[in-house]
């Protein structure tokens, strides 16, 4: 019987507590499933038959390690509501004279029920639903279904392993909590905090500081490059300054609602207020955590969304053709026209012999470096520029033969010596000239509103600007002369071919292969036409390239959006729980003086209306100030549809309002019934 006592007495509070303990309970539950699935998905033999296959298996254990490191930080916090409910209990039996050990037999067997349900229920979740995981993930990324049920021992051994750890520190935590705490302090645990709190200004002002300078980082941020190095120091700034702000700006605000006496000094503004500002500076960080959390999962789906139905935009982007081929040169001179003109007929004899019918066909020379710019000056020796004036100030500069420029666009431009039409991408050039150190000054004649071709600017990180000059040899020679570290030319010296077929995708990828294979493989190809070598590319063979990785940043998004949205609602859920079992004595004595239970639920209201929809605005205006910086990120996807994420962010914004607001519904009735006394026993 002895054995059993302690088992018993921790299932008992734990039954008794059930309100508190089914939601962390199902909580992690539903960690340990996601784990699971992820790590399934990781080790999934299915993932051989997709393309990129290593670098989703990185993907996904890189998600794990995501849902690992925030089950335990959410877990240790959530688990403080536990403690701190259970802490009254404990300080009772410690009177009564059970000694702290006892209690920490108790919370043993708490912590062992605790794990061992959630890991067996949380495994037998992920086992069942990792199959459905498995197809949605091969069915967004366009992969072969395969109907096989399997269990991965793997993941399996690394979820008990991971919320193994959990757990043991959680008990760890929580005995320490009750070791270190008298039986008075216990006792009067729940009503820890009662000293009203002062605003501290100074906090609230480097909050805002602090988001107001995120704000501009991301508003004024314009190479995709820099936006991508600074976005995690803005993603810091915008946590911290949310918890600073949060926590000190929630208890001026409502400071200021006392100070407000036609606002104050109404019955159901009264109480709930008066109730707020004794628990806001406790209770800022749980709301600045739900803020962070919406933010994350508002953003996470906003532009994981809009690289998924975007895809098609990244592919043509890229591949503007069904072929694209790009010839690399040595020496400046081999771009004569009479050596292009053989390289041309070259290849388009070789497309004739391969009964290729080309349609939207284009052709050009270009040259390419880096640079970086000061004001109008360019320097292009390397020796002499920084990691930081490249990483703020670097520019991809490109050279197009005006020949080639009026073939390729139908007109009849003309230029002097010395000057030059320039097209800006990702950028703004207002400079009406360009001069490069050690090379030639270019006046610019006009500035170029579009301009075909171009597809390899989108793999280009940062910004890039097209000079279309008289001639390349004559242009470029000076350029041509400085040398980098390995002592070969800074140019990139390029003729593009890209043309479409009208072939059907099948067999626009077996002419990629045979292409790749004449003008790649066979050396006597090369010494023939002249060039250095080749990169070919296909529309549709690197389809499945965008599909796998868009799918995969897709479906871990869903994954990680699921797991911070509950933490969320945890959080949200906790909150209103805790601080009924607050207010409730408050309730009842003013039920006592006169108070009407409908004069209770417009007090509840106002009070959850002040502060529940705060987090929910200020993600808001996160995201909205995010939208710049995550869009010149998307940039490095080849992504550069700013309606589409415009429509996905504010169609995620719409779904996530409505959902919490049916959290707020639903939890905000678990409160009332605590306060009005329907809560059952405290």
């Amino acid at each position: 019987m002895k054995t059993f006592f302690y088992p018993r007495l921790a299932a008992s509070g734990m039954i008794k507590n059930k309100r508190m303990y089914l939601p962390f309970i199902l909580t992690c539950t539903g960690m340990v499933m996601m784990f699971y699935i992820i790590i399934y998905l990781a080790v999934s033999s299915v993932l051989d038959n997709l393309i990129g296959a290593e670098s989703l298996r990185q993907m996904f254990a890189l998600g794990s390690w995501v849902i690992a490191v925030f089950a335990a930080i959410f877990l240790f916090y959530t688990n403080s509501f536990l403690i701190k409910r259970r802490k009254k209990e404990f300080g009772l039996y410690n009177i009564l004279g059970m000694g702290k050990r006892n209690i920490a037999r108790i919370l043993f067997w708490e912590t062992v029920i605790t794990a061992v349900v959630s890991v067996i229920a949380g495994l037998a979740a992920g086992i069942a639903f990792s199959k459905f995981a498995e197809l949605g993930m091969v069915n967004i990324m366009h992969g072969e279904v395969s109907y096989d049920l399997s269990v991965s021992f793997v993941a399996v051994l690394r979820s008990v392993e991971v919320f193994g750890v959990i757990f043991l520190l959680l008990l760890c935590n929580s005995i320490r909590q009750v070791r270190f705490s008298s039986a008075v302090s216990l006792l009067r645990s729940e009503n820890a905090g009662e000293k009203p709190p002062k605003g501290n200004w100074l906090f609230g002002i480097c909050g805002a500081l602090l988001l107001l300078g995120a704000y501009y980082i991301s508003a004024t941020i314009e190479n995709p490059l820099a936006a991508l190095m600074v976005f995690f120091v803005a993603v810091l700034m915008v946590i911290v300054g949310t918890y600073l702000f949060m926590i000190s700006g929630s208890v001026i605000f409502c400071r200021l609602l006392q100070k407000d006496k036609g606002y104050y000094y109404k019955p159901n503004h009264f109480v709930s207020v008066s109730s707020m500002v004794y628990r806001m500076k406790r209770n800022g960080a749980g709301l600045a955590s739900i803020c962070i959390l919406a933010t994350m999962v508002l953003v996470m789906m906003a532009s994981t969304t809009c690289l998924y139905f975007g895809e098609e935009d990244a592919v043509l982007t890229r591949y503007p053709r069904d072929i694209n081929l790009e010839f690399q040169f040595d020496d400046l001179s081999d771009f004569l026209d009479e050596h292009t003109e053989i390289l041309k007929n070259g290849v388009y004899e070789e497309l004739k012999a391969k009964n290729v019918l080309l349609r939207n066909d284009y052709r050009y020379r270009v040259a390419t470096f880096y640079g970086v710019v000061d004001g109008n000056t360019v320097d292009v020796d390397p020796t002499g520029i920084s990691d930081t004036d490249f990483m703020n100030s670097a520019y991809v500069f490109r050279f197009i033969p005006l020949a080639d420029y009026n073939e390729l666009m139908g007109a009849d431009e003309t230029l002097a010596d010395g000057e030059a039409l320039l097209y800006s991408h990702r950028t703004n050039y207002n400079a009406d000239a360009v001069s490069f150190k050690n090379g030639e000054t270019f006046r610019i004649k006009k500035k170029l509103d579009t301009l075909t071709g171009g597809s390899e600017t989108a793999m280009d990180m940062i910004s890039t600007i097209t000079l279309v000059v008289p001639e390349l040899e004559s242009s470029l020679r000076r350029l041509d002369g400085i040398a980098n570290f390995n002592g070969d030319s800074l140019l990139q010296k390029k003729w593009i071919c890209s043309f479409d077929t009208g072939m059907d995708p099948e067999e626009q990828i077996a002419l990629y292969q045979d292409l790749t294979e004449t003008l790649r493989r066979d050396p006597s190809s090369s010494v023939k036409l002249g060039y250095k070598s080749v990169y070919i590319s296909s529309q549709e063979f690197e389809k499945n390239d965008f599909y796998g990785l868009f799918g995969a940043l897709f479906y871990l998004g869903i994954i990680l959006s699921l797991a911070f949205t509950v933490a969320a609602v945890l959080i949200i859920y906790y909150k209103q729980i805790s601080e009924g079992y607050e207010d409730q004595a408050r309730f009842l004595i003013m039920q006592k003086v006169g108070m009407t239970k409908p004069e209770i639920r417009a007090s509840i209201n106002s009070q959850l209306l002040t502060v529940f929809f705060l987090p929910l605005l200020l993600a808001v205006l996160h995201v909205t100030f995010a939208f710049p910086i995550i869009r010149k990120i998307l940039l490095m996807f080849n992504l550069n549809n700013a309606r589409l994420f415009a429509s996905t962010t504010l169609l995620t914004v719409a779904v996530f309002a409505l959902f919490y607001t049916a959290v707020y519904r639903l939890t905000s009735n678990a409160y009332y019934k605590i306060v009005s006394g329907l809560g059952g026993e405290r």
